[in-house]
């Protein structure tokens, strides 16, 4: 088997999602084990990292065995020995990178949302097919083991005819002013790309088509439950984008759901996010760690509330968690950003298929930007196949 090299700049490699996910979870272990297995090839990761501080450039360099780093991204985009671009850095400025990346003659893999808006994402996805690259959108949960074991109880008819769903998430994110707050400030201002809608439907959007089918439209709302915050020089700043938003969904087989996504709330379920899908013949809520359902036959009989003797305990008699089963793994946990840039290395060398492109990237922003239309509207909002 012969060893390859394949030159891939990390741009943005500073902050958390590309340091920690992209490079610590799922390059640098490619590169480690040395390389990863394409046909009759093995096929090396050989890494440029790129961002604006040189010093935290070092550190992750040296922690994650690269030796290469600069803060010169037109250099690095002048260099014919690294083929393949990742975008990771600020939002506000990503689709002014991709442009610049495309026109060096690198293909493209970025991080959400791939642009600010449906018409720009199409207009990138016109200059990167004319100039006959290859690309990708990073939609890292559809390789959750847990919603994989969703989608194998989805594939193998569990749910019956499928009713309907709810998908909730989020935290209390501090505002700063007693407790530091645990996000950056721009993602409370418009100017830098922030809001809920913009940072968290994207997901939603690929998690929800992936699973149950395609949205039909959408009815949302969207607000700002804190509406002042610090930011890190410890300077006050008004919030100017929704923290809060709550979505009702109609997709195309005629199912409703929900999309409950929040800043602002305490969490009182079982994971950070809880996708759940009922059904004619069972339902099951997945979370980021495990995977419970319930069939038909094991679907209590509910006759309505009971307000008798332990109304006083909040209970009536039955343990409602008590008829569920967790869904057993199946196969080894892999990280899911590795999951993705495995899939994409192999589309770049070997023309493998690759579901997360640029136009799966635009259909996520699509649905982010009907929200916001619909809760500016106050009205239903179709979402078409572009």
């Amino acid at each position: 088997m012969a060893t390859k090299e394949l030159g891939i700049i990390l741009h943005g490699a500073t902050g958390r999602i590309c340091s920690t996910q992209h490079l610590h979870n799922a390059l640098a272990p490619i590169c480690t084990e040395g390389g990863l297995p394409v046909g009759d090839d093995m096929i090396v990761p050989r890494l440029l990292l790129v961002g604006r501080n040189d010093r935290r450039l070092a550190e992750i360099a040296t922690a994650n065995q690269v030796a290469n780093w600069t803060t010169d991204l037109d250099a690095a985009l002048a260099d014919p020995d690294y083929p393949v671009f990742f975008e990771a850095a600020a939002t506000h400025q990503r689709l002014a990178t991709l442009g610049k990346a495309i026109t060096a003659g690198k293909h493209i893999y970025t991080e959400k949302p791939v642009a600010p808006t449906v018409a720009e994402g199409l207009d990138l996805l016109a200059d990167v097919e004319t100039a006959g690259l290859k690309h990708g959108a990073v939609e890292d949960k559809l390789y959750l083991p847990v919603f994989q074991k969703l989608s194998g109880l989805i594939e193998s008819g569990f749910f019956g005819r499928i009713v309907g769903f709810r998908l909730e998430f989020g935290w209390w994110v501090f505002d700063g002013k007693g407790v530091e707050s645990q996000r950056p400030s721009w993602n409370y201002k418009s100017t830098g790309g922030g809001g809920l809608l913009s940072d968290m439907h994207p997901h939603w959007r690929y998690v929800i088509e992936n699973m149950l089918g395609p949205i039909r439209q959408v009815a949302a709302t969207a607000w700002t439950a804190q509406p002042e915050r610090i930011d890190e020089a410890g300077a006050a700043y008004a919030v100017d984008v929704e923290d809060s938003t709550t979505t009702l969904i109609e997709l195309e087989n005629g199912a409703f759901g929900t999309i409950l996504s929040s800043w602002a709330t305490r969490v009182r379920r079982d994971d950070l996010v809880t996708f759940h899908v009922d059904g004619t013949e069972g339902s099951a809520v997945a979370g980021l760690r495990r995977c419970w359902a319930q069939s038909a036959a094991d679907t209590p009989m509910v006759r309505g509330f009971d307000l008798g003797a332990e109304a006083n305990t909040g209970k009536d008699g039955t343990d409602y968690l008590d008829d569920w089963r967790e869904v057993p793994e199946t196969v080894a946990y892999k990280n899911p950003y590795r999951v993705g840039w495995e899939g994409f290395i192999r589309h770049i060398v070997a023309d493998a298929p690759f579901v997360s492109d640029l136009r799966a990237g635009i259909r996520d922003v699509q649905l982010a930007e009907a929200c916001s239309q619909s809760a500016e509207e106050r009205a239903w909002v179709p979402l078409p196949q572009h």
